[in-house]
């Protein structure tokens, strides 16, 4: 069963497109897009659309993009042509906007998975439709379904796909992760009593045993992905529980981060016993996740907002190479050896990843609004989303 779990989370990395981006964070889930020829001159704008509030991501995969956003409390879930912003079909329920000490809306980030597409409410709302049509396949709600608490800020983290298991952080009383079977929602495993956190799980490997590594409120927990059996814990704890940023797994090495002045550390696990590499503030994610290029980790440093610097830290030491200042905060992706950089006000920067300095080739007013999504790019375009909910698509590539 191990071995074969371990076949699954491989070819789920293997399946997709050199241009899908079928769920949170890539097809590897480390923020890195599979793209090659990407120009670094001023990108074109392709289209534009409003969609309502929400710190919803996009998903991009068969040709189709996903996200979502709240307009006059109803959640709706777009599926757009990715080339043109033409609305494919829509799908929509009824859920608060819940501004939350934001602009608020849906917080998840829709997950792709053959034919399926999979979307979390910040109340709790999960869908499972048909990638094609939209159609409602299943639904059930983390708490009334599943015991589930929902945390301050709403449920964040996204549905993650692993196999034929379908991973939620639910932060319910005896089901704090719920493993569900994808095909139709009935419940696999439940593992766990604690706070739930921010952030969307991640496969791994340690000591052969295929695993999900989950950053809780308090905490970050690895399980057993066949049964959902805890193979170990971290202590972490940050104000208000705000553990958001995605850890990032290498081998045996797991690094996480966040905000509000706690920093970072990486962790290494033998015989599923936790030692910590290396603590320091260097690197304070508080809501995006960094990204890992070669043996260096690049990020946004600080709490959100236009002052938050973005910082180049080395992998194995912690060790803070350089702070770009006036970087103005906000998310960031990697693509074709290039960091791609959304502000907190709407400029899109194309920097070298390179750990000798920070080297800005381009910089585009894309938007004029908040923004806290980390950008996409899939098929040479790249994906800018602002909390108000404009999605602008612009060019990467020369046409």
């Amino acid at each position: 069963m191990m071995k074969l779990c371990g076949v699954l989370l491989t070819m789920s990395a293997l399946v997709v497109g050199a241009a899908d981006w079928p769920n949170y964070r890539g097809p590897d889930q480390n923020g890195v897009a599979r793209e090659t020829g990407l120009t670094v001159k001023a990108p074109k704008e392709l289209w534009r659309i409003a969609m309502g509030p929400g710190a919803s991501s996009v998903t991009v995969s068969g040709g189709r993009l996903f996200t979502m956003g709240n307009v006059k409390n109803q959640d709706i879930v777009y599926c757009l042509d990715p080339a043109t912003g033409k609305e494919l079909w829509r799908y929509s329920y009824e859920c608060p906007l819940g501004k939350r000490s934001f602009e608020g809306g849906p917080a998840a980030t829709p997950t792709v998975d053959d034919d399926r597409v999979y979307t979390l409410s910040h109340r709790g709302d999960l869908h499972c439709l048909a990638a094609a049509t939209g159609k409602l396949i299943w639904r059930r709600n983390l708490v009334s379904d599943f015991k589930g608490s929902r945390p301050q800020w709403g449920f964040a983290g996204s549905p993650a796909v692993f196999g034929e298991l379908l991973i939620l952080d639910v932060g319910g009383d005896g089901s704090s992760t719920v493993a569900l079977n994808k095909m139709d929602g009935t419940v696999r495993w439940k593992s766990g009593d604690e706070l739930a956190g921010y952030a969307t799980p991640v496969p791994a490997e340690f000591g052969g045993t295929a695993a999900v590594v989950l950053f809780k409120g308090r905490a970050v927990v690895a399980l057993a992905l066949a049964d959902g059996r805890e193979l170990w814990r971290h202590h972490w704890q940050t104000s208000y529980n705000v553990n958001a940023a995605s850890p990032i797994v290498r081998g045996n090495e797991v690094f996480v981060s966040s905000g509000y002045n706690v920093g970072a550390a990486l962790l290494r696990v033998s015989s599923n016993q936790v030692a910590v590499a290396w603590r320091n503030k260097n690197l304070c994610n508080q809501i995006n996740s960094a990204v890992m290029l070669g043996e260096h980790l690049y990020g946004i440093n600080g709490n959100v907002g236009p002052k938050a610097p973005l910082n180049c830290v080395a992998w194995a030491t912690g060790e803070l190479l350089w702070s770009a200042e006036h970087n103005g905060g906000g998310s960031l992706t990697a693509a074709d050896g290039k960091l791609v950089v959304l502000t907190d006000k709407g400029e899109l920067i194309i920097a070298s990843a390179t750990p000798e300095g920070y080297r800005e080739q381009s910089r585009t007013a894309v938007l004029n609004e908040r923004c806290w999504v980390a950008p996409v790019v899939s098929g040479g375009r790249v994906y800018c989303r602002s909390n108000a909910g404009t999605l602008v698509c612009v060019s990467l590539q020369e046409n």
